[in-house]
């Protein structure tokens, strides 16, 4: 069989020819279209459920969202387990499905589920799901540094959260870009209790007058000279002095303002950790998080693009610091492997013309092999896997499979025609 076809192949050898090319072709095609990443996905389908209930214990969390929402989840179809972690004023559940399932598939199920579970949870908790990405979506972080001097950590956390996080998070492919570092800023009202028992009024008073009044109100249409007016009322807090006007009750007919109930400020929300820049002092800073089956690579350099662009449009002195880059890990295994590659081939040269003698021989193990690395890329691409730095070094380690074979058949060859050279070239086998 195999002497069939290596005589076929050798009296046909343009078809031969034509198929090396077209297989050359397919396999460029499948390279560009695999996605590049360095560290392989190997972490289960899984779907997190986030709810926030904010102020309360670990334990009240665990036996009225965490429980309720586990023992919900577990009769979902396709999944494997269910995990739940309660913290203070949040939770976390982690459901597992069955290998193969389809991630957005899982998203969907419980979303269904969670539906019906809402109405048993405590009033104020809406479980949210958490991004579509994996363990290993963390590709990108950065951080920004005021040079100036003129900006607080509020300030740079304000614009980390309202301009840089929202351009990144508009790019394909990004899944959630996290804040972390600095402070939210955030209206506090300091109420004095001796002054609340003075008047006689409540905390859940103030909370109902400050949430009533933090709005705009709608009305009906004035129509004047044939002209129609819109007319509403405006009650959106946009400073302290705003929340201090707010009336919450009255004593003996006058009216009480928040103001003479306490104090408004505008100060840092409560916060569970900070970020550090090269031991320098705390930091505001961001991570981006890649879509699940995501081409990391290319995900990254839209994100340094995009990156480039907003620094532009920053405050003067604000400067945006790459932390973490997986890009350099992917460039350095695709150079690392390019760079065997060439050592393999010309190595191989050398050894075949060295010893045979004989240029037509080197070229017998040169051409198949990159060829039939390309080709390993046509699998990759049709199971919709990425190539990391496992399946690449897989690759690198073949390459001296396929050199050693591409000699011993080279040297066969040689032997076999001596042989038929000292026979007087009487046999018309080789």
């Amino acid at each position: 069989m195999i002497e069939k076809i290596i005589h076929t192949s050798v009296r046909h050898w343009v078809v031969v020819i034509f198929f090396c090319l077209l297989l050359g072709w397919t396999s460029w095609q499948a390279m560009k279209a695999t996605p590049l990443d360095a560290l392989p996905d190997l972490s289960d389908v899984q779907v997190i459920v986030y709810s926030e209930w904010t102020g309360q214990s670990p334990d009240l969390v665990e036996d009225q969202v965490t429980y309720p929402l586990v023992t919900a989840l577990m009769g979902a179809p396709k999944v494997r387990y269910v995990r739940g972690q309660s913290f203070f004023g949040l939770s976390f559940v982690n459901v597992i499905f069955e290998e193969g399932t389809d991630l957005y598939w899982g998203r969907t199920r419980v979303l269904e589920y969670l539906s019906s579970i809402r109405a048993e949870l405590p009033p104020g908790v809406n479980p949210e799901l958490g991004p579509d990405a994996t363990g290993v979506g963390w590709i990108y972080q950065y951080a920004l540094k005021d040079t100036s001097g003129k900006r607080s950590l509020a300030d740079l956390r304000s614009l980390q959260d309202w301009v840089i996080r929202y351009d990144l998070k508009g790019l394909s492919g990004v899944a959630e870009v996290a804040s972390l570092g600095g402070f939210i800023r955030q209206y506090q009202v300091e109420i004095d209790p001796i002054k609340l028992r003075a008047y006689d009024i409540s905390i859940a008073q103030v909370v109902k007058a400050v949430q009533s009044s933090n709005r705009d109100m709608g009305a009906k249409i004035l129509e004047v000279s044939g002209t129609e007016h819109f007319i509403r009322g405006r009650g959106y807090v946009k400073t302290p002095e705003d929340l201090e006007v707010i009336p919450v009750g009255e004593f003996q007919g006058t009216p009480i303002f928040l103001r003479e109930l306490g104090r408004v400020t505008l100060g840092p929300a409560m916060r569970r950790g900070a970020a550090d820049l090269d031991g320098l002092g705390e930091a505001v800073g961001g991570i981006v998080v890649m879509r699940w089956g995501g081409d990391a690579r290319k995900i990254l350099q839209s994100v340094k693009d995009k990156l480039t662009e907003v620094q532009k449009s920053l405050p003067e002195g604000v400067e945006i610091i790459p932390v973490y880059d997986r890009s350099e890990l992917i460039d350095e295994a695709i150079e690392n492997l390019m760079h065997k590659l060439i050592e393999e081939v010309v190595i191989v040269s050398l050894v075949v013309i060295l010893f045979l003698w004989h240029f037509k021989s080197a070229l017998i193990a040169i051409i198949p092999l990159p060829l039939a690395i390309m080709a390993s890329f046509i699998p990759l691409s049709a199971s919709g896997l990425n190539a990391n730095i496992m399946s690449l070094s897989g690759i690198a380690i073949a390459i001296g499979a396929m050199i050693d074979a591409s000699i011993i058949l080279v040297e066969n060859a040689h032997k076999k025609l001596e042989k038929w050279e000292e026979t007087g070239r009487k046999e018309a086998r080789i």
